[in-house]
């Protein structure tokens, strides 16, 4: 059994994927499968009152014994009940077992960060459950899509490779789909800091591109290849792409010779099926090694605003974040303690990067003791109540048995701009 794990987990509705830290290696390694490249079939099977998963599940259902359960993402997320034998089972404990048999040889879990092709805060709240279930505190799991998997997985290879734009393609039985990580341009905020995000760029569906999947013969073939060229051209027209990267099912196929000649025209190009999950373990060691190097990844569900207050950290006295920018607003609940110097009213500011307007809100004090030697302790929570409206909370907790809670309590609401409108300001 292996301990303290920092993994990362591409779910969807299809199949599950495992990545995980290995300090010796470079980069995140994959739980091989015995098949499927990686892949853990999304299946689940119920034969003589024990559990399977994956490819013995698909067994079973080949060999028509025991109960199998198909289509477990999709149930978990429309919160379906599933007759299992003589019993209903919810969709989410559905899911929650087969993603606890999944991850049977890891003893103690240190971080999980999930990759899934959306994000809400349902599928959030569905997924810190499961850890939660799994014996993971909610603080240690962590959700995200496919595209900051994407522009995490970038941001841990060489700097060149993502000096200018990078681009992804995705194939499957259905679409090619492209995106492109950029960089944004934001006002008003520290030079080192960086700011990026991944767009969807372009995308065509299978019956424009009929002849790719699957490959029936050379004229199709053919054809293919100069409709993916042809594709590729349009998304790359009048842009500087550092490095390409392939994945999906339907770039197995080596139909593209032609293609991978523009792809590979002043650029490295990449292919493989693990991105995702090596993505959200770089997530997951960013997350559990306290990295702060990385830049702020950015879409249009994150928040564009951070709320700061004037502290002292190790010596350092600064305007601190209690809310980060390119946080969910749903994930940006928090609770801290802090001694004060003194009893002056407290200011908050409210930084945009959508403009350079700053946003000062104070606090008052009255009523708080006047303690010396710093020994008044205040809690300070946050609560988002929606996308625009945060509630700060200030409390005296009393310093040990020296000074007891005067009970003093009070409470400020911020309102945001939230995200409308504002990620789409920074070109």
């Amino acid at each position: 059994m292996k301990k303290d794990v920092i993994l990362g987990y591409d779910l969807n509705e299809k199949y599950c994927q495992i990545s995980f830290y290995d300090e010796t290696k470079e980069e995140p390694e994959t739980m091989e499968t015995e098949t499927d490249n990686y892949q853990i079939p999304l299946m689940l099977g119920y034969y003589k009152e024990k559990w399977v998963y994956g490819k013995e599940a698909k067994r079973l259902a080949a060999l028509q014994e025991g109960i199998t359960v198909t289509d477990i993402f999709e149930k978990a997320v429309r919160q379906e009940k599933v007759k299992v034998g003589a019993r209903k089972r919810d969709g989410v404990w559905l899911l929650a077992k087969f993603i606890k048999l999944t991850l049977e040889e890891f003893d103690e879990i240190s971080f999980l960060t999930f990759s899934v092709p959306y994000t809400n805060i349902d599928m959030s709240k569905m997924l810190k459950g499961i850890g939660h279930y799994l014996g993971i505190p909610k603080e240690r799991v962590c959700v995200q899509d496919y595209k900051e998997s994407f522009c995490q997985y970038m941001f841990y290879q060489p700097k060149e490779l993502w000096q200018y734009e990078s681009a992804l393609f995705y194939c499957d039985a259905q679409e090619i789909r492209a995106y492109m990580l950029r960089r944004l341009n934001a006002i008003g905020v520290k030079e080192r800091e960086l700011f990026v995000t991944v767009e969807e760029v372009a995308n065509a569906q299978m019956r424009e591109l009929a002849a790719i999947y699957p490959i029936l013969n050379k004229d199709q073939e053919q054809d293919a290849d100069d409709r993916f060229k042809t594709f590729i051209e349009s998304v790359f027209e009048k842009k500087v792409v550092s490095s390409v990267y392939l994945t999906g099912e339907g770039f197995e196929n080596n139909w593209y010779p032609n293609s991978l000649k523009v792809l590979c025209n002043g650029r490295r190009a990449f292919i493989g099926n693990n991105l995702y999950s090596k993505g959200a373990c770089y997530t997951s060691m960013g997350k559990c090694k306290e990295y702060h190097e990385s830049p702020v990844y950015l879409d249009e569900t994150k928040m564009t605003e951070q709320i700061c207050l004037r502290m002292r950290v190790n010596g350092q006295e600064g305007w601190y974040p209690i809310v980060s920018w390119g946080t969910h607003w749903y994930e940006a609940d928090g609770q801290w303690e802090v001694i004060l110097e003194d009893t002056s009213d407290i200011e908050v500011h409210v930084e945009t990067l959508a403009g350079e307007e700053l946003q000062v809100e104070k606090v008052s004090l009255e009523g708080l003791p006047d303690r010396r030697d710093y020994s008044l302790r205040v809690q300070i929570e946050v609560l988002f109540v929606d996308e625009k409206t945060c509630r700060l909370s200030f409390r005296d907790v009393g310093f040990g048995e020296f000074f007891p809670s005067t009970g003093f309590h009070v409470e400020k609401t911020i309102h945001l701009g939230g995200s409308n409108g504002q990620f789409n300001s920074m070109s």
